[in-house]
């Protein structure tokens, strides 16, 4: 059974930009899907309406105690028509993260329809260039007018649309990340494995100070010694080690990406042999040291698989001098998924 939704198309359509002229997330398609969640009720007036400003009372919840949470993915070109990449999994992990800031779960069906409605209104935004996508943000705040620390009683959940291109600006290369030996990200106990807005104006402050300093994202550390690996700014984190491949584990602190469950999966299937565990700043410059670090990557939605060169903090810098040959592999056969290229032997991929 499929979702009411009604559709109000826009009137005054935007111009569309040209694949090459895309960036990330600084443009957005004609429409925008709503629906209205009340204490009571539950999920009511699911709506595609022209993109603009929602209107919020200055005491809406989410202005004053930040109940507010997003997911992203994205949706691809896929022979004459469109796919989206694992939206169910984004369904699941926003519902995860709403149950822990106390905001209702989004259904499945209300979310998956809302989203292929928003697509099929705005299909003629779908650019077709390698490495370009619709980036979909669907994103949950509390709306309720009040001064008083609970969970809200009405929330409204929103799904917005972007042509984008690659994540990080300029040529292909390596990146350059500042290890934040001194600020925390999250802790063990905490939100940190919700993808909520707060986590992410938690990391600001360290991430311009890494680029002030001339890199390109900071790379955080636990929140309790400041030793072991936890995830870069934007990024899951992975680095391969004599042969295996090493990601720090979900113990609560680090964000569950979609992405990284796509890569330890791929690689396994590769024959390459995968641990989940703590690993330890220390032992990533050991392993540089004794040349046994053959490569360092990231992985997350916006960037899919990204190469880092280096590490530094302090006086110290690990540079990462290996081929780079397994995140090379993995993100090709990761994209030529998303882009119907590559047999999709996982059923990752769904038809709007």
């Amino acid at each position: 059974m499929s979702t009411a939704i009604s559709v109000q198309r826009t009137r005054n359509p935007r111009p569309r930009p040209k694949d090459d002229e895309l960036a990330f997330g600084k443009l957005f398609t004609d429409h925008m899907f709503l629906a209205q969640w009340d204490e009571g009720k539950g999920w009511h007036d699911a709506r595609v309406v022209p993109y603009g400003p929602i209107s919020l009372d200055p005491a809406a919840c989410c202005l004053h105690y930040g109940q507010e949470a997003f997911e992203g993915m994205k949706a691809f070109k896929s022979g004459s028509g469109m796919a989206l990449f694992r939206p169910r999994a984004h369904v699941a992990r926003l519902a995860r993260t709403a149950k822990r800031l106390c905001m209702p779960e989004v259904p499945e069906e209300l979310f998956v329809d809302g989203v292929k409605a928003l697509l099929r209104e705005d299909a003629a935004w779908l650019p077709s260039a390698a490495g370009t996508s619709l980036y979909v943000r669907p994103f949950i705040f509390a709306t309720e007018p009040f001064l008083g620390v609970r969970p809200a009683k009405q929330v409204l959940f929103a799904v917005i649309l972007s042509p984008v291109g690659g994540y990080f600006s300029g040529p292909a290369r390596p990146l350059r990340l500042w290890v934040e030996q001194e600020r925390s990200r999250a802790a063990k106990g905490g939100i940190g494995e919700a993808k909520a807005a707060a986590n992410y104006v938690a990391s600001l402050l360290a991430a311009e100070d890494a680029k002030h300093r001339g890199f390109d994202q900071v790379l955080w550390l636990d929140g309790a010694e400041h030793r072991y690996v936890e995830e870069v700014g934007t990024m899951n984190f992975f680095a391969r080690i004599g042969g295996k491949l090493v990601t720090p584990a979900l113990e609560g602190s680090i964000l569950p990406g979609v992405t990284r469950d796509c890569v330890i999966r791929l690689a396994r299937d590769e024959g390459v042999q995968v641990e989940e565990r703590r690993v330890a700043l220390s032992e990533l410059a050991a392993a540089g040291k004794a040349g046994t670090l053959e490569e360092v990557f990231g992985t997350g939605t916006a960037s899919l698989v990204a190469p880092i060169g280096e590490l530094a903090w302090g006086s110290d810098q690990i540079r990462v001098s290996g081929t780079g040959a397994l995140g090379e592999k993995l993100r090709t056969t990761l994209a030529g998924i998303q882009r119907g290229e590559v047999a999709d032997r996982y059923g990752w991929l769904e038809k709007v």
